[in-house]
């Protein structure tokens, strides 16, 4: 063989040994930096200020950021704002966006951007579940409910990179606020552009995160690009993920266990044994609940004798042994542990203790005193809930704990994740399973729930709206602590909910993925993410 064929068949084939590198899946003994995460549901809208649930949130969180983004102990650092200035009387903070923020397509993030999203969350037109979060900026709540027009809204852009914002009230945890997903610029001129569908195709869906989407299969896949117009990309190791999309606990089960996938979110719970034994399970601590609300303007639940009823009529301790897992536990009041009182240094859940009663013999009398001796006459009662194996089985066994306590028999519907929110959103059912996740670490991401007009249960109570109003309107840690304890009795007092567990995150992820973290708040933020070589 000449030199000339030698050094050309070895040319070629160190060109096939790059390309079977490069053909190789994400994972142990491979270079590539790609990451795989099933992901358990559609998302509805990838729209920050339309997205409600945590599927939602999650994408947005790779694709998007604000002015601060919360760091691995959910403590708000720097974000497209390199820093801020807040007033001695903490009503005005002046944030400095970064010279070098800019959008995927190239394009500068500017103060406009954040201005135009804010306003745009607060616009009545917009109808944003999310506009309530708002609500500590000044006039924001006012113009929401069209009583003032929004030049008078606390958000100035003072010039390209300078945003100042004026609040109602001292909010102690606004730089934890602006974190969160309705605080998120958007792309003004696209949006503007295609305002009811650029969040649903790629090509308009322009972020300013670590990573950008580049392929979208509805209810398929989705598949995201390391965005290197990121300000922080060399902290970015990724290169792509690849988010394969199922609601099915059992079929992501088996992508992980198939090396299809990297990382997986509540595996079944028939399977937690088989995962802890062999050492797979984690469990991330989440600041969230999972209960059924009412709605308290549908029969027979517009009588709180009946809510009441069916409330106490439970079993969580049984629940949560035999059907939930998962290191859950049972749920007897709406405030997730997890948050301290700054007044005590004590849990705010252990300082006010439960409210829930279970009490089955009780729960009887109660229905007989609404009219419907051992559900004699009640009217049909249907439990709607999302499709997941979880909420199947949860409401099976619900289902047979109001049989045997009350002797009434409930109807069960299960609908697709995205029909079920509109339906929950509309009324438009009689009990319905939820689940809530706190936005910032403070009890009021519970309280306030309620106190929002359009909330799920069609709930409104003036004691209730008061109180929460207090602790929202003083600075004194005492007064807001208490008022808000007083507020959650009420709550139980008009049984508008039934707690059933304080949520935890069970997950499963191969030991080769680094460097991700899961906040309390529920989102896992890949930006650090890699693949250990």
């Amino acid at each position: 063989m000449t030199c000339k064929k030698l050094c050309a068949a070895l040319l070629l084939l160190a060109m096939l040994a790059t390309l079977a590198a490069g053909c190789g899946k994400s994972g142990a003994g491979t270079n590539e930096q790609v990451f795989r995460y099933a992901l358990e549901a559609e998302p509805a809208t990838l729209d920050p200020a339309k997205s409600t649930a945590i599927p939602e949130s999650l994408v947005e969180l790779q694709i998007f950021e604000g002015l601060t983004r919360l760091d691995a102990q959910d403590q708000p650092a720097p974000g497209v704002a390199e820093k801020w200035e807040v007033s001695p009387d903490g009503l005005t903070y002046v944030f400095h966006l970064r010279a070098g923020a800019k959008w995927a397509n190239g394009e500068p993030v500017t103060a406009q951007d954040f201005a135009f999203a804010w306003q745009r969350v607060l616009n009545p037109e917009t109808a944003s579940e999310n506009a309530y979060m708002l609500f500590p900026v000044k006039n924001a709540q006012a113009y929401n409910e069209k009583k003032l027009p929004a030049e008078q809204l606390g958000i100035k852009a003072l010039d390209e990179l300078t945003l100042e914002v004026t609040l109602e009230k001292p909010t102690a945890y606004f730089l934890s606020l602006v974190a969160f997903h309705a605080f998120y610029p958007v792309h003004q001129k696209t949006v503007t552009a295609s305002p009811d569908n650029w969040a649903n195709e790629v090509a308009t869906l322009i972020g300013n995160g670590p990573f950008k989407i580049s392929h979208w299969t509805h209810s398929g896949k989705l598949e995201f690009v390391k965005n290197d117009q990121y300000w922080d990309t060399t902290a970015v190791k990724l290169t792509k993920m690849e988010w394969p999309i199922s609601d099915s606990q059992t079929t992501r089960l088996a992508m992980l266990e198939n090396n299809q996938v990297d990382m997986i979110v509540e595996p079944p719970v028939v399977e937690h044994d088989r995962l802890t034994q062999a050492g797979l399970l984690k469990i991330s601590p989440y600041l969230g609940i999972y209960y059924y609300v009412f709605n308290t303007q549908a029969a027979p639940f517009d009588n709180p004798q009946v809510r009441k009823a069916f409330a106490q009529a439970v079993n969580r301790e049984a629940l949560v042994k035999n059907v939930i897992k998962g290191g859950k536990k049972p749920a007897y009041a709406w405030v997730a542990p997890g948050l301290i009182n700054p007044a005590s240094s004590r849990d705010f859940r252990e300082e006010g203790g439960n409210y829930a009663v279970e009490d089955a013999g009780q729960a009887k009398k109660l229905l007989a005193d609404a009219g419907y001796p051992d559900g004699k006459g009640l009217p049909p009662v249907t439990l709607t809930f999302n499709t997941s194996e979880l909420h199947k089985s949860i409401a099976e066994a619900m289902q047979e704990m109001w049989k045997q306590n009350l002797g009434i028999t409930v109807n069960l519907t299960n609908q697709e994740s995205k029909v079920f929110l509109e339906a929950r959103n509309h009324g438009d059912y009689q009990i319905a399973r939820a689940s809530w996740v706190g936005d910032y670490a403070d009890p009021m991401t519970f309280m306030d729930v309620f106190k929002d007009p359009d909330n799920d249960a069609n709930y409104t109570n003036p004691a209730y709206n008061r109180l929460v109003e207090q602790a929202q309107s003083t600075p004194d840690q005492q007064v807001r602590m208490q008022a808000m304890h007083a507020a959650e009795k009420i709550l139980f007092d008009d049984a508008v909910i039934i707690p059933i567990y304080y949520t935890t995150q069970p997950f499963i992820s191969k030991p080769y993925v680094k460097g991700y973290f899961w906040s309390v708040l529920g989102l896992a933020d890949f930006k650090t993410t890699y693949i250990e070589k």
